[in-house]
């Protein structure tokens, strides 16, 4: 077979799995429609307590604002706050901190 006679045999090959790769982009975008649909009826169908939602952010959003850090990072006041709260067994959403001060 010469390279003439094998270059169409090659531009169907290119062809067949240009055509299978453009109906996997389709499948995966019709099936990430059909999950975000049937994920929208699910959270339509649960109550919404917006309410207790708004009360929770607040609730978190205040006890970040009240932290103080007295010569401690926010990296190290984060790695402080996750242990205490693995420690504890409770979740860090929980714990509320007021200030973590370095000790001497």
């Amino acid at each position: 077979m010469t390279v003439l006679e094998s270059l169409p045999l090659a531009a169907f090959c290119l062809s067949v799995v240009f055509f299978v790769l453009i109906c996997l982009c389709l499948f995966i975008k019709i099936l990430s429609l059909v999950v975000r649909l049937f994920l929208k009826s699910e959270k339509s169908q649960a109550p919404s307590n917006e309410a207790d939602s708004l009360v929770e952010n607040t609730l978190s959003d205040t006890s970040r604002d009240q932290l103080k850090l007295y010569n401690v990072d926010e990296q190290t006041a984060a790695m402080l706050m996750a242990i205490v709260s693995d420690e504890c067994g409770v979740p860090v959403e929980e714990l509320v901190f007021k200030s973590i001060k370095a000790v001497d």
